[in-house]
């Protein structure tokens, strides 16, 4: 397998629900020796990689952490009732395969609901609630289950596997929300490891984007950001039904034109739009009015900074396998690169004050 896409699968299949990002963090950290200044932990967990210079402040970050599960309760027939950590649609939920993170190892689980054959005709076409599900890790009382390693507090990720589909650039995982936007901030900081950055960079990686944007507060905090540019999952509606305007895999990163969080600034926009031509980088002007990405606190850190969101399209996304293309990461990563190349002091001051 390619080493880019070992890379890749490396990093997607890791274990890290809001919270719990401690391997993904020290995976990212160990990866970059070399490629940074400095590194920096704040007291969350959000991971800082610092290309010094005294230039302009510009910060890009990707989030480590994935939508999963907390282990909440074990019933006295050793059930699993759990909560979700980010948002979960129900029904891409029943009948999946889990992993349970314990010090003993990881215990596989499967979603429990009642069958439907005891269900009312009437009450069968309704989705079935979060709430009603518990997980099933085949014994048959509390004492068995605590004696495999099970305890409330344990992270559950998705028990996925990497593919290259058909195509060769279709790439199917876990957790590319988003994984695949610390991959791209993680690739920037290493091309740019033999040039000369005209800007102070700040390469972060940050928790619990997906119960809040919590990461991006704090860390944000500690950048005190001029420029702040959040890599993130977008939406690829190229399938049956869908509306793939702008929102298809392998035509090009998103350069986000509003989310649930941010209204970006059009300056910075406008910029990164004209650098995509410049660079003959295909890009796409999606938008999000589900959701929000780490920009929607970045932004807001002291006395407020450039923000922008860029997307990378990926379909099926917040459940046990998504799908992402090749191409809509390199190009991803060619852009970002691209920008943080022309930041120099004038371009930012410019871009502030018009």
């Amino acid at each position: 397998m390619d080493k880019t896409y070992e890379a890749l699968k490396t990093l997607s299949l890791l274990p890290g629900v809001p919270g719990q990002e401690t391997k993904v963090r020290q995976y990212i950290k160990s990866s970059l020796e070399g490629h940074a200044d400095e590194f920096v932990i704040d007291n969350l967990g959000s991971l800082i990689a610092i290309k010094k210079n005294d230039g302009p402040k510009v910060m890009i970050a990707g989030h480590m952490d994935e939508v999963g599960l907390l282990v909440t309760q074990i019933t006295k027939d050793g059930f699993i009732k759990f909560q979700t950590l980010g948002g979960w649609f129900s029904q891409v939920m029943l009948a999946q395969v889990w992993d349970i993170h314990t010090p003993k190892g990881i215990i596989t689980a499967v979603t429990g609901v009642k069958p439907p054959h005891i269900i009312p005709v009437d009450k069968r076409k309704e989705a079935i609630s979060i709430e009603s599900m518990y997980l099933d890790i085949g014994v048959s009382n509390k004492e068995e289950a605590l004696a495999l390693g099970v305890l409330p507090g344990q992270m559950v990720t998705p028990h996925s596997e990497f593919k290259v589909l058909g195509s060769g650039k279709h790439l199917l995982s876990k957790a590319w929300d988003n994984r695949i936007g610390s991959a791209v901030v993680m690739e920037v900081l290493k091309r740019l490891n033999q040039e000369k950055c005209p800007n102070e960079l700040f390469a972060t990686f940050t928790v619990q984007e997906e119960v809040g944007l919590r990461g991006a507060k704090t860390s944000s905090y500690v950048v005190h950001p001029e420029i702040a540019i959040a890599v993130d999952t977008g939406l690829a509606n190229d399938v049956p039904d869908g509306d793939k305007n702008e929102q298809s895999l392998g035509k090009g990163p998103q350069i986000l034109l509003y989310d649930g969080g941010l209204v970006p600034n059009q300056n910075l926009r406008k910029f990164v739009v004209e650098v995509a031509k410049e660079e003959g980088i295909p890009y796409q002007e999606a938008f999000i009015t589900g959701g929000r990405t780490d920009a929607g606190h970045m932004h807001l850190a002291h006395q407020g900074a450039l923000g922008l969101s860029i997307g990378i399209p990926t379909r099926y996304m917040h459940s046990h396998t998504s799908i992402i293309h090749y191409d809509d990461y390199e190009n991803t990563v060619k852009l970002v690169l691209a920008v943080v190349k022309k930041l120099d002091r004038n371009k930012v001051d410019e871009l502030l004050n018009n």
